[in-house]
């Protein structure tokens, strides 16, 4: 009989060796009933039994300088390299434990309305990341990790396998913080955990002169307390 916990462990291992900073697993049991119609895992791949989700972490240093040019470089080119990750990894699974796994483009969009200004991925990645318990949500929507804060990617793999769940993360997002909402210059984040795109995007994306596209506005993600992790005592932030 196969000990899947055990299982579970090594395709960890492999995961983090691949080059992922943080990796998680969850049960479709834990994700179903959650999803919206149509963007379940196993709206996508009927097979589905278990997700895997990974994270990767961009430098701390680039919370330093202006976001139009080298942060939004790294912050695209992460994309790319999660990507091989994923696909490196799933060949790696199939070919080991047999099966099948599906790995999803962490950026692509399923859908896009236009007159909202509003994409909707295959997936949430954020979503099945908290499912997998690698973060959690906060106020301005983004993903925060205990180790590595908000300044993280992150993919999954859809797998056939029948893995049990890790545990959920804590929500750190202190519950009477609204620095992210009070600092959006777009007045885009709202009380409920949402972000109106419409006001967002403009703000938030630009071009160059030449055509490039740039990061205007990271703020929301910079000036949370907890961009960098949850400070413990004893350790250094």
């Amino acid at each position: 009989m196969c000990n899947y916990s055990l299982l579970k462990e090594e395709i960890r291992a492999r995961a983090l060796s691949a080059g992922a900073d943080v990796c998680g697993f969850a049960n479709i049991d834990r994700i179903t009933d959650e999803a919206p119609k149509g963007f379940a895992p196993d709206d996508v791949f009927k097979d589905c039994k278990s997700i895997l989700a990974l994270g990767l972490a961009l430098p701390k240093g680039l919370s330093q300088v202006p976001p139009q040019l080298i942060y939004n470089y790294f912050n695209s080119h992460i994309v790319t390299m999660l990507d091989e990750i994923l696909f490196k990894l799933a060949k790696e699974i199939e070919e080991k434990y047999g099966g099948f796994a599906v790995p999803l483009p962490c950026d692509m969009s399923g859908s896009w309305d236009e007159n909202s200004q509003t994409a909707h991925g295959i997936l949430s990645m954020k979503h099945l990341a908290i499912a997998a318990g690698i973060g959690f949500m906060g106020k301005n929507t983004l993903l925060c990790n205990e180790r590595f804060g908000n300044m993280m990617t992150v993919g999954s793999i859809l797998l056939s396998i029948d893995l049990p769940s890790d545990d959920l993360c804590k929500n750190y997002c202190p519950p009477k913080c609204h620095i992210c909402i009070d600092n959006c210059p777009a007045h885009a984040i709202r009380e409920n955990g949402t972000v109106n795109q419409t006001l967002c995007r403009p703000v938030a994306y630009g071009k160059t002169f030449r055509g490039y596209d740039t990061v205007e506005c990271n703020r929301c993600r910079m000036v949370c307390p907890l961009r960098f992790g949850v400070k413990k005592a004893g350790t250094k932030q």
